[in-house]
């Protein structure tokens, strides 16, 4: 191997330990005392991160020996980019519990939030966006910080993130937005364009709103008693039988969201909530 390919090598190398520093801040000082157990537990979630330790071990005895294997080299110039955006997430997640008081503090050293931490960060390592990434941040933070939703509440808010698509979320801010919604208002939030009952477009809403309901995150408004019980609707006459089926853009019955789901806005698809002790 010439000087220049090794001279390349150990820039990857050494960028790699540089610009991964922050997860080592995290563990320095008293910093490690609070957020170790929280750190090491997103860690031990994420399968590649053992394979990269023991990748960069054989690449530093490579460069001893004046080799480098080039598939090796670009599988850590990949995974480099991956843990600095891991020790982004979590540097992030770390400042804004450092505001939160001594009570986050012992909520971070709970198991149950631990488990929390690893399939959330499971859930992290897979998401095929930036945008589920943060869901995942916001909803870990938010766990910290408060107690509004059971940990069982929020490993199913977690599963949801992983689940659902971007467009399930879009409808799920349509009717967080606006109580009452019928499937046409949805539709015109979400996207608005004339489109055939047969078209691929009408196709994909149906399914959307069929996975929703199923889930548990939307459902037709319906009357409730004093104490909270859906009432049973009244059977209607038999009408002259319809010609066609019923539009996937329905515009006469009211949607809303399940109190599930309006939880999964406050916690997910917001920044923060109420704090411990702040409800």
């Amino acid at each position: 191997m010439g000087d220049s390919d090794q001279e390349s090598a150990e820039l990857v190398v050494v960028g790699e330990a540089t610009e991964s520093q922050p997860l080592g801040k995290l563990l320095d000082g008293t910093k490690y005392k609070k957020y170790g157990r929280f750190v090491f537990a997103a860690l031990s979630s994420i399968p590649w991160i053992g394979g990269l330790i023991g990748a960069s071990a054989a690449m530093h005895a490579e460069l001893e020996q004046g080799q480098v294997n080039e598939l090796m080299r670009r599988w850590l110039e990949e995974h480099r980019q991956k843990i600095n955006l891991l020790g982004a997430t979590l540097s992030d997640m770390t400042e804004r519990l450092e505001t939160l008081g001594a009570q986050v503090e012992a909520r971070l050293q709970e198991e149950s939030y631990l488990s929390l931490v690893r399939q959330g960060f499971h859930t992290w390592d897979e998401a095929s966006t930036e945008s589920k990434r943060d869901y995942v941040r916001r909803t870990l933070t938010n766990a910290a910080s408060t107690r509004i939703c059971s940990d069982d509440v929020v490993r199913i808010f977690l599963d949801w993130i992983a689940r659902y698509d971007e467009v399930h979320f879009k409808v799920i801010r349509a009717l967080f937005r606006d109580r009452g919604a019928t499937r046409a208002d949805v539709w015109d939030d979400i996207n608005g364009a004339d489109v055939r009952e047969d078209s691929a477009e009408a196709d994909l809403f149906k399914l959307l709103i069929h996975d929703l309901s199923m889930g548990h995150v939307l459902r037709q408004i319906r009357a409730t008693n004093d104490q909270g019980q859906f009432l049973a609707r009244r059977p209607r006459r038999a009408r002259v039988r319809k010609s066609t089926l019923e539009s996937a853009f329905e515009d006469t019955k009211p949607y809303e969201l399940t109190a599930l789901g309006t939880q999964f806005v406050t916690y997910v698809l917001n920044e923060t909530v109420p704090r411990i002790g702040g409800r």
